[in-house]
């Protein structure tokens, strides 16, 4: 259990107090507003709360809470694990969610990519989970070799932690690359927009086949000590162990695979590791499968330009019909420009629909995409507007957020 200071328990105290106080209100669980206030209140809390664990962060810019999930059921083979049940991965979230699971000697933390290297410092994590580094909202992330660059040299203050790195998206690579204590994953990347050309020499980036070189420094793809196929996670000293997932899609397989190997990376085995993280099922409504009228419809959430591409390949052809709902509120980014670098040109025989508040934006680029598609601004309303049947519902952050919310209120 964290030794904590008297001025870090009287910051925890308040917190309790602030969040009681949001609860008694009706405005939420209060964890967040306990948390920025522990924080303000005593600003080495993170670090007080984080002693005495073993704890694994996790980043990227796709599938780091359902990548979290699966961490932590990994590490819970070995005993309890802080995390955050929520996903909010910014400080206040983490404090709120050490606080909340204070003897847990374990922890598996989501990290947003902006805050990974101060929470490196104040958590000396064990192990570090990268997972991949595209292109997400300009206006609060900026360019992503900034990012690359800065988590570089985050990580280079922690010598002693394991970096569990995804040895096939080159940004990610590049982090990692001069680390003393690397587990490289072949954990797959669908998107190389964002890294044609090398982070380090500015010089092309070649592909050939599954390996990948610079053409300008002495810079390529390692050799993985962990794979992943359909069927089987392969690892070193010959491990080979069954992975059937309840979750579907290719990236969702190299999540586990990394989430798997910073386990046993702590000490958990393989074939244990492995099991229980198939055992996830859905992440804050993610993948569920909600009854609508007539309708059965699967939800899925996209937040970039990466994420939406990984996403549309996980939508069933078989589908009576595909709602894409699109918002552009501030969490989302305001500026939709991103919606001409996804490629939307694969759905023939499934009924589109066009939703969310940004609807006529997509309705423009679905045109373009030569798309036939309907416009229903109400993401419920272009449900019911589908086939009777299976409907995949793809939403951006704050329109999967309000659906689900109006989900709640028919009582699903």
């Amino acid at each position: 259990m964290a030794d904590i200071s008297v001025r870090g328990r009287l910051a925890l105290a308040a917190a309790g107090l602030a969040s009681w106080a949001s609860q008694k209100a009706g405005r939420g669980k209060g964890s967040m507003i306990g948390g920025l206030i522990a924080q303000q209140l005593d600003p080495s809390i993170m670090t007080q709360l984080g002693r005495n664990r073993r704890t694994v962060l996790i980043t990227g810019t796709n599938g780091k809470s359902t990548t979290t999930r699966m961490t932590t059921a990994a590490l819970g083979t070995m005993g309890r694990v802080a995390t955050q049940a929520d996903g909010a991965n910014m400080d206040a979230g983490i404090i709120a969610a050490l606080n909340a699971h204070r003897a847990a000697p374990l922890a598996a933390i989501e990290v947003d990519e902006l805050h990974l290297p101060h929470v490196a410092d104040a958590l000396e994590p064990a192990a570090v989970v990268l997972l991949n580094l595209s292109r997400d909202q300009l206006d609060r992330v900026g360019e992503i070799t900034t990012i690359e660059r800065r988590l570089r040299a985050g990580m280079a203050r922690h010598p002693n932690a394991t970096l569990i790195a995804n040895c096939d998206d080159v940004l990610i690579t590049s982090i990692a690359y001069d680390h003393p204590n690397v587990v490289w994953v072949a954990a797959g990347s669908g998107w190389a927009v964002d890294s044609a050309s090398c982070p380090r020499s500015g010089e092309p980036i070649v592909w050939e086949g599954e390996h990948w070189r610079s053409t300008g420094a002495d810079f390529e793809r390692p050799q993985p000590d962990w794979s992943v196929d359909e069927e089987f996670l392969y690892g070193p000293d010959g491990v080979k162990v069954p992975l059937h997932l309840a979750l579907p899609g290719r990236a969702n397989r190299g999540n586990a695979a990394q989430a798997v190997a910073a386990a046993v990376a702590l000490g958990a085995t393989p074939e244990a590791a492995a099991d229980a993280a198939a055992t996830v099922k859905e992440i804050a409504g993610r993948y569920r499968t909600v009854r609508v009228g007539a309708h059965s419809a699967r939800l899925l959430l996209a937040k970039n330009p990466a994420g939406w591409q990984e996403a549309l390949s996980m939508i069933d052809p078989s589908a009576t019909g595909l709602v894409i709902a699109v918002n552009g509120q501030v969490p989302d980014g305001e500026d939709l420009s991103w919606l001409w670098d996804v490629r939307f040109e694969h759905f023939e025989g499934t009924q589109v629909v066009a939703s969310g508040e940004r609807g006529t934006d997509l309705a423009v680029r679905l045109t373009y995409a030569g798309v036939d598609h309907t416009l229903v601004s109400d993401p419920l309303r272009a449900i019911a507007s589908c086939p009777p049947g299976q409907v995949e519902v793809l939403a951006n952050y704050t329109a999967f957020r309000d659906l689900n919310r109006d989900l709640e209120g028919l009582g699903q």
